[in-house]
């Protein structure tokens, strides 16, 4: 298993007024890596920081606090070693601890919610879900970009109802840092997301890895570093099946590095009643819908 130097990942502006060269650059980024950074996203920094403390402050609370708001309906909190992303890892499950929030875009779903009690953690569930809109108006924006990017109208994801109540979950990860004397045990196995967009924000720790060519052996990881501000953007198995395999799913993994770690991932998907075909911009006679 190789690791090669950091990677230089595309950098794309979400406020830049060059709507087009910005969908040819998230073009570029998806093709060639699947991931890219995202800057000027409307996420301050002052307020991730307040994120990434409120986090640390669930995280540390006594685990018979924590497991009272144990995962039902994928909302909730799940403790170290839970999960198991690779069935092959010979470890007993990943070193991590989660919390799901799930989509507050429609009324049904956001009463499954769990959340901490405001006696213990009083400003944490108003900024988690504040966080919530804005990553989600950040994720509506991206995704008019990529829309153009694939050649099609900007309002594309509307039109089609994916965005009008998404599938969007937000999760907060943290992974210990006393584990980073096993190289071979991942903070988070290898795996690819599944939906249609991630976007991920991180404390500054380094961990995460990426592998562009998921089918070939030997496997080559390389570093994804910390750009101060930026979100950290990559595509998931049913955008790759949406574009026909032009865009690319990525493998990655997070590798402990002696450091505790926090993250925020965004999972964007449309709802479960939106219909998933490969776009017309993306198949031809030469290249029919796989």
């Amino acid at each position: 298993m190789t690791v090669t130097t950091t990677l230089n990942l595309p950098i794309i502006d979400l406020s830049s007024p060059d709507r087009i060269s910005t969908a040819n650059s998230i073009r570029q980024a998806c093709v060639e890596y699947g991931f890219f950074y995202l800057v000027n996203h409307g996420v301050d920094e002052d307020f991730m920081k307040q994120v990434f403390e409120e986090s640390a402050k669930f995280f540390s609370l006594p685990i018979q606090h924590k497991i009272k708001l144990n995962r039902k309906e994928y909302r909730g909190y799940t403790p170290l070693y839970a999960e198991k992303l690779d069935l092959s890892s010979l470890s007993k499950g990943d070193p991590k601890e989660s919390f799901y929030i799930g989509p507050l875009t429609d009324t049904t779903s956001v009463t499954l919610n769990q959340w901490p009690s405001k006696e213990l953690l009083p400003n944490w569930r108003p900024t988690m879900e504040s966080l919530f809109w804005k990553i989600l108006s950040a994720g509506k924006e991206l995704l008019s970009l990529i829309a153009l990017s694939l050649h099609l109208d900007e309002n594309y994801f509307e039109k089609i109802s994916a965005l009008n109540k998404p599938e969007a979950f937000l999760r907060l990860l943290r992974y210990p840092g006393e584990l980073g004397s096993n190289e071979e045990i991942c903070g988070a196995s290898p795996h690819s997301d599944y939906g249609m967009i991630t976007l991920l924000m991180t404390n500054g720790v380094p961990g995460l890895q990426i592998c562009k060519e998921k089918l070939k052996q030997p496997q080559i990881w390389e570093d994804v570093s910390h750009v101060e501000g930026a979100i950290i953007v990559n595509i998931g198995d049913m955008m790759e099946r949406w574009t026909n395999c032009v865009y690319q799913s990525t493998l990655h993994r997070v590798m402990p590095t002696g450091k505790e770690r926090y993250s925020v991932a965004f999972f964007m998907d449309p709802p479960s009643d939106c219909v998933v075909e490969c776009f017309e911009s993306c198949c031809s006679e030469s290249s029919p819908p796989r």
